[in-house]
């Protein structure tokens, strides 16, 4: 039995009959605060006003911003008329939009001006010049057939493009029963969501979720951290990605709390979030939590309110882990495993697990998901203890990529088994640990070398703040180990110090052939270590090492 078998905007609505005033979301930095009811009159004002454009179920309609206070209103509007949001990385710029827009088939974008040195604006301009010449709700794209219209969400006017308020103002001349006629069509087994993979490697795959896909998975991921309406979850993810959409806002509407928004990550902020707000819990990738114990002026914050919380989105170093639980007062801190196309959780820690569980795997799966690991090559169900590829079936399973069936079988087998990509190990007591992807697998000479244990062992080194193994290419061995190492400030390590110290403490084979001390990491929006990238940027410093050295 699942938890729900609701839709999104049948779900928020019966939320609001049980606690109407209870806050549902909060931005502590400009003091905006939304009650579930405001926030659900808000959501039926801008679903009327997008019916009015002639949106309906099944169109696409595309988000493109930061977390802005109007992000999830577009969530829960599209989802009560049954439309699918696509959510577009904020990364982006003109050729992966241009990419998305036509993929998927997408009839409404609605944007910010722009995100770090990206003008939205200029690109869609740029790309749809006949923004400038048309009549608004009147679009006719050469290169995009299915564009009808563009949205600016704030309150500026831009040519070609409605703005939120003109749709909130359509919305409240329009009649109730329009949206409840609409309502009444939308199944929980529909597409309500959209995301494209990182695309790290090859074009970005449309991941189909549905409103059952995402509603559950984000309930089972609350229970494992004990939520309840008296929580308060500041959120430092983007939106756009699983980590955002489920992990915090399905598990917060789930359980009745209150969402704590930071618009775009930047330490301090947080940081002021949770003293100001009380959070007692907090998200983010390794890094951003890195980035918030790190910073110069943590001490001077009260981070006592906070009780839970998850690390995720890469593999979390255990020490990284463990100072948040002694330093961030998150003694109850989870960590999940998942990947998008599993809407995206497949296992979770708990709050009750021992410490030691909580802080070097990434627990048990969760209800009503089968998972199991087999052996890459041959497929064979392996045992306890022994490195194979997670796999997952379940209600949390995708619908499936948009136009790519094929794409779709390579992952997802006859069986309705999806295939991870990663490689993981169980141990006696039924916890999963993440060993690395298939494809980050370093093979020297034979030997199978997985870069995250490594990783753990320089992670113990005085004076590392931060670490990331790759394989380089060799002709000798086929491939060789680089580590790239951020620093903590002050700290004097050289390359000499690692290789010496490791060289006494894992094997040989396992000691980093080439050592690169960097600032920062590349990163994707969603805080993905790139670590093809890191791959390349040490083929482009050996290469010219070895030119100045003939």
């Amino acid at each position: 039995m699942l938890f729900t078998e609701d839709t999104l905007g049948d779900f928020l609505e019966k939320q609001v009959e049980i606690d109407p005033k209870r806050d549902f979301i909060i931005y502590p930095d400009r003091n905006l605060r939304f009650t579930y009811k405001e926030f659900d009159e808000r959501v039926n004002m801008l679903s009327k006003g997008l019916i009015t454009l002639g949106i309906g179920k099944g169109d696409h309609v595309g988000i493109w911003a930061k977390n802005v206070p109007d992000w999830l209103t577009f969530m829960f509007a599209t989802a009560k008329i049954g439309a699918v949001l696509v959510t577009v990385n904020t990364a982006y710029k003109g050729h992966e939009l241009e990419y998305v827009l036509k993929q998927s088939d997408m009839k409404t974008l609605a944007i910010i001006d722009g995100y770090q040195d990206v003008d939205y604006l200029d690109i869609i301009y740029e790309l749809v010049p006949e923004l400038k010449t048309q009549e608004r709700g009147s679009l006719k794209s050469e290169k995009f057939p299915f564009l009808e219209h563009v949205i600016y969400v704030g309150q500026e006017k831009h040519r070609g493009m409605y703005n939120t308020n003109e749709l909130m103002l359509l919305g409240k001349h329009t009649d109730d029963e329009d949206l409840l006629t609409i309502k009444r069509t939308v199944s929980n087994r529909d597409v309500v969501n959209m995301q494209y993979t990182s695309g790290t490697t090859g074009f970005p795959k449309g991941v189909m979720l549905t409103h059952r896909n995402i509603l559950n998975n984000g309930y089972y991921i609350g229970e494992r951290q004990k939520f309840t309406e008296e929580d308060r979850l500041c959120i430092t993810v983007p939106l756009f990605h699983c980590f955002g959409i489920v992990l915090a806002v399905m598990a917060i509407i789930t359980h009745r709390a209150t969402m704590v928004m930071v618009e775009l990550f930047d330490p301090l902020m947080v940081l002021g979030a949770v003293q100001k707000e009380k959070c007692t819990a907090l998200y983010g990738v390794p890094t951003m939590f890195i980035a918030e114990f790190s910073h110069p002026m943590f001490d001077i914050f009260d981070l006592s309110s906070l009780r839970t919380g998850i690390m995720a989105g890469s593999p979390c170093p255990i020490e990284a882990m463990k100072k948040v639980v002694k330093d961030m007062h998150m003694t109850e801190i989870t960590s999940v495993y998942g990947l998008t196309e599993g809407s995206p959780g497949f296992t979770q820690t708990s709050v009750d697990d021992p410490l030691e569980k909580r802080v070097e795997t990434v627990g048990k799966p969760l209800p009503n998901c089968e998972v199991k690991i087999v052996d890459p090559e041959t497929g064979e169900t392996l045992g306890t203890n022994q490195t194979g590829e997670i796999c997952c079936r379940g209600y949390n399973v995708m619908k499936g990529y948009y136009k790519m069936p094929e794409k779709t079988k390579e992952v997802i087998d006859e069986d309705g088994w999806l295939h991870s990509g990663d490689l993981v190990t169980c141990d006696e007591e039924g916890y999963y640990s993440v060993v690395g992807r298939i494809k980050d697998m370093i093979i020297r000479g034979g030997e199978n070398i997985y870069p995250r244990e490594i990783e753990e062992f320089i992670h113990t080194i005085d004076g590392v703040m931060d670490v990331q193994v790759v394989g380089i290419p060799d002709e000798k061995y086929g491939e060789i180990i680089g580590a790239f190492i951020i620093k903590e400030e002050g700290s004097q390590l050289t390359s000499e110090d690692i290789r010496d110290y490791a060289s006494h403490k894992i094997a040989r084979y396992k000691v980093p052939k080439h050592i690169f001390f960097v600032q920062e990491f590349p990163l994707t929006a969603s805080g993905k270590i790139m670590k093809f990238k890191l791959r390349d940027q040490a083929v482009e410093i050996l290469d010219k090492e070895s030119e100045e050295n003939i």
